[in-house]
């Protein structure tokens, strides 16, 4: 258990110490965030927090010696999620492309689930549709960051603290440099990376309770534990349809938007933001069968 902790302190630091050089990093290859549009954050603003995250759960993933049978596929997949991401970043990529590459990565990491194959094919989906999620919910200081911490906490439920617990120091401590004061973003490459680790490290720790269940109920299970991100972005993407836009056209039509224009602080928005997720998750666990006094 020592381990756990000494892993989780060293994450946190990574997080810490190392966002400074990346900020550093991404203003000097003019990796930036400039506001305009339905952007509203004032001045440019380097987007340098994916790389320390991606980089701090590749190094403990390679020395924390035996993590888990999972965690190769999940750090191996969230390579290519992170490339592509930052790819997008630099350089634009046509959505069908990345989703393509999103669809990949679920699929490297949910098909070594010993579950059958319908359910490996919904644990894809969801997957890919998680780290999707955590990408369109950043769009206020530090809501993505904030909805992997808890859905890092909750997760813990069923176990896994030797995965969880350093996972959660590291953005921890890039969060710092995110709320309430932002020195950086996380970028498509960072936003995507965290959805991706949460929904593999979930999809790993809830196979089991898998079994038994029938499509429409696990999906369900599946959609509550996607909390806020899933369920907003399902919300944004019909509505984008019904008006006769493509689902994958950003707008400030979010959750954390509305509550913004409607004149609630920032802070008070992550709180709303961040109970509501919780809320949402723990129901999902329940749906589960863990009773609610032993989620928290």
């Amino acid at each position: 258990m020592l381990s756990i902790y000494l892993f989780t302190l060293l994450n946190f630091l990574w997080g810490l110490v190392g966002t400074p050089v990346a900020i550093a990093l991404a203003r000097k290859f003019r990796l930036l965030d400039v506001p305009g549009g339905r952007k509203k954050h004032g001045g440019i603003m380097p987007r340098g927090a994916g790389l320390v995250l991606w980089s701090g759960y590749l190094i403990w993933a390679l020395f924390t010696g035996n993590p888990g049978v999972e965690v190769p596929y999940i750090a191996t997949g969230a390579s290519l999620i992170f490339i592509v991401g930052y790819m997008d970043d630099m350089h634009p990529l046509p959505p069908l492309l990345r989703l393509a590459f999103h669809l990949f990565a679920a699929l490297w990491v949910a098909f070594p689930l010993p579950i059958p194959f319908w359910q490996r094919a919904l644990f894809t989906l969801w997957i890919a549709g998680s780290t999707n999620a955590y990408n369109l919910i950043d769009g206020m200081d530090g809501l993505c960051l904030t909805m992997t911490l808890i859905t890092s906490v909750c997760a813990l439920t069923f176990g896994g603290a030797s995965a969880w617990l350093p996972f959660c120091g590291l953005v921890f401590g890039v969060l710092l440099w995110n709320f309430p004061q932002p020195r950086t973003f996380l970028g498509d490459g960072g936003s995507t990376l965290l959805g991706y680790i949460c929904s593999s490290q979930l999809a790993w720790s809830i196979f089991p309770s898998a079994f038994g269940r029938n499509f429409i109920y696990l999906a369900l299970i599946l959609l509550f534990l996607g909390g806020v991100p899933v369920i907003d972005t399902l919300f944004a993407m019909t509505r984008r349809m019904l008006h006769g836009k493509s689902p994958f056209e950003p707008d400030r039509g979010h959750a954390h938007h509305k509550l913004q224009d409607m004149g609630l602080p920032k802070s008070a928005t992550l709180i709303v933001m961040g109970a509501a997720h919780a809320l949402i998750i723990a129901f999902g666990i329940r749906l589960l069968g863990v009773p609610l006094f032993d989620i928290f």
